[in-house]
């Protein structure tokens, strides 16, 4: 993605699909690998979230609109799916290729970046700083299970080279969000590691379920709470702009709670009919493509319904989290509490790069599970 910030979904699918013909090839048990987890509570939860996503293409105001956003997010998806599933037995064997690789690939950042992007401007491609957001957030959605991967198998080096690496790489980056979901992850994982298990489960838990509860009203909240020198202090991560769609979003909810405005309506809310219900004022921010934020988006596009299964998800995945070893759980944690973070003031719910890079995370994570567990085919 450091060179191509696109790739995720088309490498991801790649691999779900090899993956699924070794898999099929080897003879290991494709139906208790693939399909018996979406028969659990789990499962079945995530598939009626998913359901409900296509239920209200019923009454999408943009039928077309919805199809294309449903038909770039499901193949990534079920990539993603893929991978997470059946990749974990093999990835523990390639975490050092791995950490290199992602060392490098921030090493290659730095160095672009202190250039002036010569690298990219001599590779013909866009010219901007901003390019390497989106492969920054991926690399930090899967340093966190790749460098505990590496310190549980005892390469404790390599493991502080990768996280340093990130870490410069995120510094040095004009991705704020990159940094906030490294700070957010790493204060997690000290924390739930410093309590029982079911207290950091409660702690996490907690926190992404408030940020679903009160994403309708965000925008008011922020709104009386920011000073405008809070306001002057981050101007150049656009929070005034960022309150404006909050409030602009949320007051849609307001005018239309229950069963929102239809899937992948955001990149043209100004069109829906909801938009005409709110006062003029509000609606100007409608037309950014999306709230910039993920729980906030399920609500304008699913209602209340969206958000209750999202929050059902939530929940049954903390549950399951506290049958997993110490390590794993506490870095699957953190991981929650990172891009949890970054879903709640970056991108859209539903780009397929985002969802492929989580993939590829819970793999690594699933990989951490096993390796740190004695019984890792339960897991």
């Amino acid at each position: 993605m450091a060179v191509a910030n696109r790739s995720s979904p088309v490498v991801v699918g790649l691999a779900g699909l090899l993956l699924l013909a070794g898999a099929a090839a080897s003879g290991r048990p494709l139906r208790a690998l693939i399909v018996a987890p979406l028969a659990t509570p789990l499962g079945l939860a995530a598939l009626a979230f998913l359901a409900w996503c296509a239920v209200s293409l019923a009454w999408s105001p943009l039928p077309g609109l919805s199809l294309r956003t449903l038909s770039e997010f499901l193949p990534a998806l079920l990539g993603a799916y893929l991978v997470a599933r059946l990749a974990p037995p093999h990835l523990a064997r390639v975490a050092k290729p791995a950490a290199w690789i992602l060392a490098v690939t921030g090493a290659y950042v730095v160095a672009d970046l202190a250039s002036g992007l010569v690298i990219r401007e001599a590779l013909g491609q866009r010219v901007a700083a901003f390019a390497f957001n989106r492969p920054l957030l991926v690399m930090m959605l899967t340093v966190f299970p790749l460098v505990a991967v590496l310190a549980a198998s005892g390469r404790r080096g390599l493991a502080a080279l990768a996280a340093l690496v990130m870490a410069v790489a995120a510094w040095r980056s004009v991705s704020g969000a990159t940094v906030l979901g490294l700070a957010t992850g790493a204060l997690t994982f000290g924390v739930v590691r410093a309590v029982p298990a079911r207290a950091g489960i409660g702690f996490v838990g907690a926190a992404l379920l408030g940020a679903l509860v009160l994403a309708p009203v965000e925008g008011d909240l922020l709104a009386r709470a920011m000073p405008d020198a809070l306001h002057q202090r981050l101007a150049a991560s656009s929070t005034r702009a960022r309150v404006a769609i909050a409030r602009s979003f949320g007051a849609a909810v307001a005018a239309d709670p229950w069963r929102g405005a239809g899937y992948g309506t955001s990149a043209r809310f100004q069109d829906v009919p909801v938009a005409a219900r709110i006062e003029p004022d509000l609606r100007v921010m409608l037309a950014v493509g999306h709230p910039h934020n993920t729980f906030l988006q399920v609500w304008a596009e699913l209602g209340v319904v969206g958000a209750g299964l999202a929050a059902l998800v939530l929940v049954l995945t903390l549950r399951a989290l506290g049958a997993w070893p110490g390590l794993a759980r506490s870095t699957a944690l953190a991981l929650l509490a990172a891009a949890g973070v970054v879903a709640f003031v970056e991108h859209g719910a539903w780009q397929a790069w985002w969802t492929a890079g989580v993939g590829a995370a819970i793999a690594w994570l699933r990989t951490l599970a096993r390796v740190t567990s004695p019984a890792p085919e339960k897991l």
